[in-house]
């Protein structure tokens, strides 16, 4: 079973999109804020991050980089998660080191396709 660590401070897109996850299998953990993001991902054992970009403390572009920077879990699978789609910003996600970018609101069957298919290339 895959280890998702999910970074998103609304608590209403964090109760639906962990629940769904959850119930298609994957186990969840849940960050409020950047910085705790960072730290539970130098922590933990996640398989892949899910990254709201929007965050209170540190944005998701600086959370991002951070992980990055960390050389014991710097290689970890990151998916972008915004509700600002607006141009340039899947370019400046993936420059910030996310493996993919997503907008919100979710729609689930894609996003599950994007999360297999970055756990099947970090087998």
């Amino acid at each position: 079973m895959a280890k998702i660590l999910l970074i998103e401070d609304n608590e209403m897109n964090r109760d639906m999109l962990s629940r769904r996850l959850i119930r298609k299998g994957y186990e969840v953990a849940m960050a409020v804020e950047g910085l705790q993001g960072v730290e539970m991902a130098a922590t933990g054992d996640y398989d892949l991050v899910l990254m709201d970009m929007g965050l209170p403390d540190i944005d998701g572009w600086e959370a991002t980089r951070q992980i990055r920077a960390r050389s014991d879990v710097g290689s970890i699978p990151i998916i972008a998660l915004t509700a600002h789609a607006m141009a340039g910003d899947r370019e400046k996600a993936l420059e910030a080191g996310c493996d993919d970018y997503d907008t919100k609101p979710i729609e689930l069957p894609r996003l599950l396709g994007k999360i297999e298919s970055l756990l099947e290339k970090a087998k």
